[in-house]
């Protein structure tokens, strides 16, 4: 076997109890999207203006800044 493990369980997203939760939650979402239409459309603007100080907090840790050299 030269000492290699392979795991051979499957995600949890691909079990029946998963794939019943997507189901769930897309049905969810389309409802609450259409009930409130406007209102999640009206915070696109901000949810687009936050999403540029994540993406640079989370997306150029690794450019090298701060390291001597």
């Amino acid at each position: 076997m030269n000492g290699v493990h392979v795991q051979s369980t499957s995600s949890w997203w691909r079990t029946r109890t998963g794939i019943a939760v997507i189901g769930f939650a897309l049905v969810a979402a389309f409802y609450v999207l259409r009930e409130h239409w406007g209102h999640a459309f009206g915070t696109l603007p901000y949810l687009i203006l936050l999403a540029c100080p994540l993406m640079h907090l989370f997306m150029h840790h690794g450019h090298g800044h701060g390291k001597d050299g």
